[in-house]
């Protein structure tokens, strides 16, 4: 950094000494520190101007000689030298420390920026209230503790990865925020461990996560001769295992993509096996019809195993018996037959796309009924808004329903425990 007298001094040589030094020390581009050196002389000498004036200060990027200009003529040189010699260093400094350490921060957040969802490794400083703190090249970032696995515990010390997932500006400083839980950290985990991802001969298509317990990644390959998921897993499961190690357990299958949703979908519900899929485009959605002995497979545990399926294809995915699909069939084309607009033949033809219900029927546009049904569109949009008012008074019923069951719970808590009982044997035996 230069010193006050660098400062008075002002001369081109002098200049270009302080621009060369601060663009090598601190990696600025010479350009910003011309023209922090310009911004540090010109706060200076507004002070022996009027405020009327309009002064402008030059710097010659070949000599580094300052000229002043004011209110469109240049100061002559006799007048610029004086004018230099008089001025505040100190004042001129501070500008200029404080161009440079904004030059600084932006310089950082560009290059962290570049980064963002990239893997990056450091070593923990500390860990403060939940909060871990990464020492990384040449800034500290935080990886909040909604950013870390649940099961893990670092200490000061402590290596890790992680990817970078937000840099902001804050004040003078940049912040770097961390993150082991986004999908994109398994992304890059499989490009460090996988050679045929990271040569992009395997290509990573979606991933869906629960960071700690499960994620489902989808791989496909160019190369017909290639087996993707055999390559993911490695011989034994050696390659899994590493990224399995880093990810504190997790559990990973791996899916094989292909952009038939019909394939696609069987392949996302694995382990279970998958008797017939039904797509309905205009929800969005897709049924899928199993076994039995199936349902709870597919559906897994507390409904992750359909709930990561829904995520890595794009569409929400029913699960249900070939039996529960007629019970909703039947139940669905009652219901529909009560809008007076709609036969038993329009709700049929409804509940073979994948209108089951009237919230689903509310969100149909009135063309693409016309479209369904060939009826009017005044007929279809009296249809959509009976379907709209009706699924509104479905969720308020079931809303007041679920409060009235929360209520019933509570005073049954609340409700003193009823003395025991003794029977007529063991009073008299007490007596």
């Amino acid at each position: 950094m230069c010193s006050a007298a660098n400062i008075s001094l002002m001369n081109g040589n002098e200049i270009l000494r302080i621009v060369d030094a601060i663009h090598r020390d601190k990696a600025i581009d010479a350009d910003v520190v011309f023209e922090g050196i310009e911004q540090a002389i010109l706060s200076a000498a507004r002070k022996h101007f009027s405020e009327e004036e309009q002064l402008e200060v030059r710097i010659d990027r070949e000599t580094g000689e300052p000229s002043l200009i004011c209110d469109g003529r240049a100061l002559e040189a006799d007048l610029l030298g004086d004018l230099l010699g008089r001025i505040s260093a100190q004042t001129a400094k501070q500008v200029m420390i404080q161009k440079i350490r904004e030059a600084e921060r932006d310089a950082l957040y560009d290059e962290y920026l570049d980064l963002r969802s990239q893997l990056i490794s450091g070593q923990v400083t500390r860990v403060d209230r939940g909060t871990v703190i990464v020492k990384l090249d040449k800034i500290e970032a935080i990886l909040p503790r909604s950013e870390q696995i649940r099961k893990e515990n670092f200490r000061t010390g402590d290596r890790l990865r992680a990817i970078v997932l937000d840099v902001r500006k804050a004040g003078s400083r940049v912040r770097v925020i961390l993150s082991r839980t986004h999908p994109d950290f398994v992304r890059r985990l499989f490009e460090v461990e996988i050679p045929e991802v990271n040569d992009r001969v395997i290509e990573v298509r979606s991933i869906a996560r629960e960071a700690g317990n499960r994620s489902k990644v989808a791989v496909s390959c160019s190369d017909s001769t290639i087996d993707c998921v055999g390559a993911c897993v490695g011989v034994r499961g050696a390659r899994i295992r590493g990224i399995v190690e880093e990810l504190a357990g997790e559990r990973i299958d791996i899916v094989r993509w292909n952009d038939s949703l019909s394939v696609l979908v069987p392949n996302a519900l694995q382990p279970a096996d998958v008797e017939d899929v039904i797509l309905c485009p205009m929800l969005g959605k897709v049924i899928v019809l199993v076994r039995d002995d199936q349902l709870s497979l597919a559906i897994g545990k507390f409904g992750q195993n359909v709930r990561l399926a829904s995520k890595l294809v794009g569409w929400d995915i029913n699960v249900m018996t070939q039996v529960e699909l007629d019970a909703k069939l039947d139940k669905s084309i009652e219901a529909f037959c009560v809008i007076p607009e709609v036969t038993p033949e329009l709700a049929e033809s409804l509940v073979s796309q994948g209108f089951f219900s009237f919230d689903d029927l509310s969100v149909i546009e009135p063309d693409q009924l016309m479209e369904i049904s060939g009826l009017s569109e005044e007929d279809c949009s009296r249809i959509v808004d009976y379907a709209d008012e009706e699924s509104a008074r479905l969720e308020a019923e079931e809303k007041f329903q679920a409060e009235q069951r929360k209520l019933a719970g509570n005073q049954a808590e609340a409700a003193p425990a009823a003395p025991p009982v003794v029977s007529q044997a063991e009073s008299n035996e007490a007596g």
